[in-house]
């Protein structure tokens, strides 16, 4: 059992667990459910292009940085020109949580991406609760079927819908009302990161739909071989967090590379 599986087989006992105690009804009633949301799609275009990223830990790397708080960081990063922020929600894995976006959706207008394991209606409901604008959805543990089914769901919520692909196969998981493909530059099933082959399926995307560019981005050469390959935006998390002040090194990121 590879840690996709070993994630996926939590997952489901999660969001089980979480079904039994509050109930989609009850979700709806929350104080963000309700609220306008902001578009990734927009800020692409107008901002610098890059989704920043919480994230404490990752099973590949352990721990990353535990040390700074949600909103320290991304007012940080809202301050010097994100297009947006990721925010890891999986516990078990990532150390993430609802509070993490809680904590920080009244202190910053860009658009939330929840970024977790999307595996059952239920979760949509959650993230639009919680104040998310967009929610991630990773073919390697979903179906065609299930992605286009989720991304209807989604989009009647008014939340955007980013969808990771990996491999030429999961091309078959796009469909129309998809708002971004991400590339994972990082295989989810044994985490080794290869740029060119993103780039490689870069070239397979339709023309007309915005692509991104996740993960695996460890200096400006990387970024810059990926802008160069015609990427819209780039997911960016690891490089800035292992930092003590990851506010500042996004600073000082986008000045090197502008």
């Amino acid at each position: 059992m590879n840690i996709l599986d070993k994630i996926i087989k939590r997952k489901k006992l999660e969001v089980a667990e979480a079904k039994s105690k509050i109930s989609v009804e009850k979700l709806k009633d929350s104080e963000f459910f309700g609220r306008p949301t902001f578009s990734l799609k927009e800020t692409i275009k107008t901002k610098s292009g890059i989704i920043t990223e919480f994230k404490r830990q990752s099973p590949s790397k352990g721990i990353i940085n535990d040390k700074v708080s949600p909103l320290e960081v991304v007012s940080q990063y809202e301050k010097f020109g994100a297009s947006a922020v990721s925010i890891l929600t999986d516990k078990d894995f990532f150390g993430g949580s609802f509070e993490d976006i809680l904590s920080i959706r009244n202190h910053v207008n860009i658009p939330i991406l929840r970024k977790d394991f999307m595996i059952d209606e239920y979760q949509f409901y959650e993230a639009k609760s919680i104040g998310a604008d967009v929610v991630l959805l990773i073919t390697a543990c979903l179906s065609p079927t299930q992605v286009s089914e989720f991304t209807e769901l989604a989009r009647s919520l008014d939340l955007e819908v980013l969808l990771e692909i990996h491999s030429e196969e999961e091309l078959k998981h796009i469909n129309k009302n998809v708002d971004f493909v991400g590339i994972n530059n990082r295989n989810l099933k044994d985490f080794k990161v290869d740029l060119q082959h993103s780039a490689d399926l870069k070239n397979k995307l339709p023309k007309d739909i915005f692509s991104i560019a996740e993960s695996g981005i460890y200096n400006e050469e990387d970024f810059i071989f990926l802008k160069e390959k015609g990427f819209d935006g780039f997911l960016m998390g690891e490089y800035f967090m292992k930092n003590e002040n990851p506010g500042n090194k996004f600073a000082t990121f986008l000045k090197s590379i502008m």
